[in-house]
Order: C-alpha cells, then structure tokens, then sequence
C-alpha cells in the first residue's frame, strides 16, 4: 500500500479516501468511504478505476484525468446505501451503472441531465491500439434518420476517453432468442426477417456494408418503439462504392476473415472482398439459426482460432443448402440460392427476397401484429402473475422485465463490442 496523496494536502473532514498502488497503465484502484459521527453503518464505499489528480476544495471534488467530475456531495445516505457519487460526459450527460463490457470498451447506462432521457453511452480508451469509435460515430451521423438506426446523441474526447452517446435500446435478438427457449416459431422468424431485410437495404444504400451481421447486433427498441427492431455496432462496417460516382471497390481475395464466424458468408471464409451479398447470405445464417435454434457447425473445437475457423468453413462448405433447409418451407432455401448466385459487385433485388418471405407469411396466415414470440410470453407471464390460487403461486418464467431475465434496457453501444468470431 502506498500513499499517492500529493504532499501537503488535506482531506476535507466528511470525506475519507485511501489509494492502492495497483498500477497498470497508469490507472489506479480508488476506493472512496464516506464518514459521519453516528452514522457508519451508512457509509458506502466506492471502488473506480482511474487515474487520479487531486484538486481540494470545499465540495470534495475528484477530477480525474479522463476529466470526468466525481462529486461525493455532502447529504445523508439512505439506508439502500443510494450513491451520491456523479460521472459527467459531455457536460450534460450523466454516467450510469456499467451494463457490459467487450474487447472495444465498456458500455453504461446514462442520463440526458436537461430532459430526462436516459441514453447509452461507450466508453473507449483513446490509446486503444484500433480505436473505432470516432469511425462507428461517423457512420452513425451517415445513417441518421434512418428507420431502426440509433439516433446518435453525442460523440466526443474526455481526457484519455473517446466517448459515444447514442438511443437507449432493449435487448438483443440473440438475448430474446434465449428467453423464448432458443428457438422461434416461424411467424417470428418471418416478421424479423422483413426487418432485418430493410435494415441491410438501407445500410447498402448509404454506400455501407455491415460485415458483422448477428443475432447481437439487432436490439429491440423500448416502450412504443418495441416492435422496431435496430441494427447497431458499426464498428466492421466499411464503404463499399463511392458515395458520388457508386464506383463499386475492387475485388480481392486473401483477406482476413472480418466478422462473427457462425454466420460468416462461404466467400468472407474463403478469403474474398465482402460486398453486399455478403451481408445477405450471413443474414440468411441468422434466419437458420432462430428457426432451427442452432447451426451444424456451432461448438466446434480446435486448438487455435485459425484452426476453428478452418473448421467451420469446411462444415459450412460439406453443408449443402437443401440439407441446412430440410424440413423448413422452401422459401428458405430459395432465399440462399439467391445469395449465392450474386456476383461480387451484383446490387441484390432486395424487394424480390422481402416478397419470397411475406408471401409465405400471408400464405401461412399470419398477421403482421408484432405479437413476437417474446411479446406472447411477456402477456402469459402477465396474467399467470395477476392469477390467483395453485397457478398464481407457481413461480413463472421471468420476463425480459424480470429479474434474471434479458436486460429490459441494454444500449446499442453496450452490445456493440460484444464482438466474437467462433463459432
């Protein structure tokens, strides 16, 4: 333990701090008690990470390096131990609980101080050795106004932080996918589709391809926005034509597999340029994967990524389409066969597969009612709770408003380095 108190100064009298000298790159663990005669079984302590700079004032004031303000005001702690400790983005931002963490940067919980709003907010260390968030906020700006794209709030530098603040989202389709018992009924599958659909078109028009198309990156939106499913985490994404002239970029092979494996096209395997089909064929993945709850080449093992890459490839490649489709309505494998047929630079009929799926949707029955397979548990788990006797006191399965169920509120920015290419 080592004292990094500056020399010469004092704690103010109703603030306690102690420093412990774990250092890594120049970040220090904080721990933060506040004291009160009479009063210690109130006193919370707080543990941060950060790189401290100690400035005394009346107010008890910790500004950090990434210039973010940590106040400790002085008011009475409630016996729920409620934080009076405050984190600023931005001026009119404040930080709220970590929800999540990736290989990116971490993902909180915010709040727009002058309306209310609660937001997302990411924070990225600026020294990153592939920073991204500048390049995923300026794609976010490109995309703006865009049906199911997060508004983008504020983009900008604190201290050693780059930091994004974009809509607060629900949960993922890969965390709804588990909820609902990790498979869904073919008239979700075919509603989420038609989504994800327009999501991909509208990205292609905008001169982007996403690259990294998951169950992870699509998020539900929250309150009257439920039924709105977003796209999100642009951080692989590139342009892939000229915004003026729509020169599409050269083909090229020998690159690196960029994205999620699982879902990853034959050809992003085999080492081709990614371009609009790419995006598609992945999607198609997805598709499989919500209607058949796994695809045959997921929990392969290997000793080394590249090894577990090979292996998927060749699954996916020894998997023929019929075989991946079997049992499912042939619109399905309609749908690859498509895919697969387009040539590199070829622009994709987007409305042609958008009708293959509605068609068998309305051929089926179906109502476009937004009534997703997990807005049908959240209507049972609801009169179950409101019932009474035997049943009523049968414990039920948790709603994604429930505790121990999908986060009812997880930022687009949270999941958006939820970023992994096995399988």
């Amino acid at each position: 333990m080592a004292a990094l108190w500056p020399t010469g100064a004092s704690l103010p009298a109703a603030c306690n701090a102690t420093f412990s000298c774990n250092v890594f790159s120049a970040h220090f663990t904080l721990a933060i008690c506040t004291t009160s005669a009479g009063n210690a079984d109130r006193n919370p302590v707080y543990l941060l990470e950060l790189t401290v700079m100690y400035a005394p004032s009346a107010s008890c004031s910790l500004v950090y390096r990434p210039q973010l303000t940590l106040s400790i005001q002085d008011k009475r702690m409630s016996r729920t131990r409620e934080s009076a400790l405050e984190l600023r983005v931005g001026k009119k931002f404040r930080l709220g609980r970590k929800i999540g963490s990736g290989s990116f940067g971490d993902f909180y919980m915010g709040t727009n101080m002058t309306s209310g709003e609660e937001v997302g907010i990411k924070l990225e260390p600026s020294k990153s050795k592939h920073p991204q968030l500048l390049y995923e906020s300026k794609i976010y700006k490109i995309l703006n106004g865009g049906l199911g794209v997060p508004n983008l709030k504020w983009f900008g530098i604190e201290g050693e932080y780059n930091v994004m603040v974009i809509d607060l989202l629900g949960p993922s389709l890969e965390d709804l996918f588990n909820y609902c018992g990790r498979r869904f009924q073919l008239k979700t599958v075919l509603m989420i589709a038609d989504q994800l659909l327009c999501r991909l078109e509208y990205c292609h028009s905008k001169n982007f391809i996403h690259r990294d198309v998951k169950p992870d990156n699509f998020l539900i939106g929250l309150g009257k926005r439920a039924q709105i499913v977003y796209v999100i985490d642009f951080g692989l994404a590139k342009k892939y034509r000229d915004p003026k002239t729509h020169q599409h970029i050269p083909y090229r092979e020998n690159k690196n597999l960029t994205g999620t494996a699982r879902y990853a096209s034959i050809n992003t395997h085999v080492g081709i340029e990614q371009s609009r089909r790419d995006d598609l064929e992945a999607l198609g993945y997805v598709l499989m994967y919500f209607i058949r709850g796994s695809l045959p080449w997921q929990g392969i093992k290997a000793n080394t990524k590249k090894q577990k890459y090979e292996k998927i490839m060749e699954k996916k490649m020894n998997t023929p389409i019929e075989v991946l489709c079997k049992g499912y309505p042939a619109e399905f494998r309609a749908y690859f066969e498509y895919c697969r047929a387009l040539r590199f630079d070829d622009k994709p009929d987007y409305a042609y597969l958008k009708r293959l799926f509605k068609e068998l949707f309305f051929r089926k029955g179906f109502q476009f009612d937004a009534m997703f397979d997990w807005t049908v548990l959240n209507l049972r788990s609801g009169r179950r709770e409101r019932g009474t006797g035997a049943e009523g006191e049968r414990g039920t399965r948790a709603s994604p408003h429930q505790e121990g169920a999908p986060r009812d509120r997880i930022t687009g920015s949270c999941v958006c380095s939820r970023r992994g290419k096995g399988g």
